[in-house]
């Protein structure tokens, strides 16, 4: 969600936050500031917007000093202002927040009685208040900031500066990650590397509860309790290509593209000597008698889809669990049921909190995560990569279809094991599995086509997706995915339950989107298309080319795509999905990789 920058350098830091900052745009923000310590004076500056109004800013208004902290604020508490912008400052500390203070208000009315009020709508405000209010009784700035960190509810990863301070950082985590760059005499601090990748590739991770004093030369950590503790450097290899537009008009655009690619990385990451391999322990789907799938948004959509894949493949049951919901439901966790908790950033907050409630609860726990190092991975018995690299168009495209693929490696490995597949019957499926890629590229060349298409979408003011079978979940996607980035109504149903009322929304200013692959349900999904048909219903119908001939005329619109196993079409199938919404948004004007009110990671419940 939030950015969070911090720099102890050896050159400007203004220039080096604001760097830093763009690379954390994917997040997603509505606001952004960096505060810097120069001469011993501490000085901010803020602006709402993109980050180009605050890089305008300080053409006119310049921030000099080698130490600052920067942010890019995604609205919880209080609109999107300048007031309400971070850094928040008071008196000598200025701080940089992401999460939630749920104890704020009770916080700002003890400040209030010792005759310090607040001036924004933030709970952030509250915690450099406090700070403040140490300093002033004469604390030190590491005491006053551990203070303050002491009296925190909530979630939260902190980052304090203070006035008279140019060789001093403290930072807190809870909840919400972060991490401390290592450079030659310069240390820095970000929300996740990617903000640090052109500083330094050496990483220490904070653990859940870690406080940090860091200076140019040091790094000193204690855990929750208050020991010392030494948390590992590691060296990231990130590449700079990943935060790129290579040439694309949009990164959504480049990553839609990257999908052959990636998809052929992941495939390559999980065969050795043609078996499928997964990293250690592994799981044992002999043992397992069911499995529980958590995860949001998207990511969601590729748990329902992988529940078919488990159940019809390896016949073993599946729960699906939307990771909002789930704890709330206090879920029985029967023995022999193992947990994967699926989630691109690794740090969503849902998720995670729904990870530990199972923790002592499920025999295994599993991540399906893009990021190796995040808090989800660290806490999971078993870790899933599904080598998309770097996305950072908010709205998930090539990190999706590589969920998908490793979910689906999954389902093939515990048919295998439970005797639901033989050798010979694997092989084939892995063959089709590794033929994947070739046919995304082909899938490709129906972009000219949907580009023409998504101009008459783009009029439409609502737009309905069906599928059937394994087609639903993709049509729950395509629905989100036309929702997130062109601001279209649009709804999925089980092509099955439109005659159970969804129907009634049916007429010619309605398009309906069917995802027709031919598998055994096409008949049936056909007849639900012409049901909609009969009432005057725009259909665009995505199938193959015998599919679409056998769907006979009164199509509206129609997109090839080619033939392709039943069990693969949900992953080829995406792109048609994922191209749709894509140019339907650009038709529409919109901001396609920074859509309105959506953050890439949710790091707050």
């Amino acid at each position: 969600m939030c950015g969070i920058v911090g720099v102890l350098g050896s050159h400007e830091a203004a220039p080096l936050l604001l760097d830093a900052l763009r690379r954390l745009e994917y997040r997603g923000y509505d606001s952004a500031g960096i505060a810097t310590v120069s001469d011993g004076r501490l000085d901010r500056r803020r602006a709402v917007g993109k980050l180009v109004n605050l890089s305008d800013l300080l053409v006119y208004e310049p921030l000099t000093g080698k130490s600052g902290i920067g942010h890019t604020r995604w609205a919880t508490h209080g609109a999107p202002t300048t007031a309400n912008a971070h850094p928040h400052a008071a008196g000598g500390v200025a701080v940089v927040h992401n999460g939630i203070i749920e104890n704020f208000r009770e916080l700002r009315a003890e400040l209030a009685e010792a005759g310090i009020g607040h001036e924004t709508d933030t709970d952030t405000e509250t915690v450099a208040l406090l700070a403040q209010h140490y300093l002033s009784r004469g604390l030190s700035p590491r005491d006053a900031a551990e203070r303050t960190i002491s009296r925190l509810t909530g979630a939260y990863a902190l980052c304090f500066l203070f006035e008279g301070e140019d060789d001093l950082l403290i930072v807190a985590r809870q909840g919400s990650p972060l991490a401390i760059g290592h450079g030659d005499g310069e240390m820095f601090v970000g929300s996740d590397a990617i903000a640090l990748a052109s500083m330094t590739d050496r990483i220490t991770y904070l653990d859940e509860g870690d406080r940090a004093v860091v200076t140019r030369t040091s790094l000193e950590i204690r855990d929750a309790a208050g020991q010392l503790v030494n948390r590992p450097v590691k060296t990231i290899h990130l590449d700079a290509a990943a935060v790129d537009k290579a040439g694309y008009k949009h990164f959504m655009a480049k990553e839609i593209a990257e999908q052959p690619a990636v998809l052929t990385r992941a495939l390559d990451a999980y065969f050795a000597d043609g078996a499928i391999a997964l990293p250690e322990p592994g799981l044992d789907f002999s043992r397992i008698e069911r499995l529980t799938l958590v995860a949001c948004g998207t990511a969601f959509y590729a748990c329902l889809t992988a529940k078919y894949w488990f159940e019809q493949l390896a016949r073993l049951p599946v729960e699906v669990d939307v990771a909002s919901e789930f704890r709330y439901r206090e879920p029985p966790i029967s023995p022999g049921t193992a947990a994967l908790f699926v989630s691109q950033s690794g740090e969503t907050a849902d998720t995670l909190a729904a990870l530990r409630y199972c923790r002592d609860r499920a025999e295994t726990i599993g991540a399906v995560v893009n990021v190796t190092e995040s808090t989800i991975a660290r806490e999971s018995d078993l870790v899933l990569p599904i080598h998309a690299g770097a996305e950072i168009g908010v709205a998930s495209t090539k990190a999706f279809t590589c969920q998908l693929t490793v979910l689906l490696l999954l389902a093939l490995r515990a048919a295998h094991a439970r005797g639901r597949l033989d050798d010979a019957a694997l092989a084939d499926k892995i063959a089709g599995l590794r033929a994947l890629p070739g046919l995304v590229n082909h899938g490709l060349a129906i972009e000219e086509a949907t580009r023409d298409i998504a101009r008459r979408l783009s009029e439409a003011r609502d737009i309905l997706f069906l599928g059937r079978g394994i087609m639903y979940p993709l049509a729950l996607e395509g629905a989100l995915k036309l929702k997130e980035i062109s601001y279209i109504h649009a709804e999925a149903y089980a092509s099955g339950e439109l005659k159970h009322g969804p129907i009634a929304l049916v007429d010619e200013h309605v398009p309906v989107i069917v995802m027709a692959p031919r598998d055994g349900l096409f008949d049936k999904t056909i007849s639900n298309m012409q049901e909609v048909m009969a009432r005057g219903g725009r259909i665009l119908l995505v199938s193959d080319a015998t599919g679409i001939r056998e769907a006979g005329d009164g199509v509206w619109q129609s997109l090839a795509m080619p033939e392709v196993d039943p069990w693969l079409a949900p992953i080829l199938y995406a792109l048609p999905a994922q191209l749709l919404a894509y140019h339907t948004a650009v038709a529409k004007g919109t901001d396609v990789d920074q859509p309105r009110n959506l953050a890439k990671s949710v790091t707050v419940e």
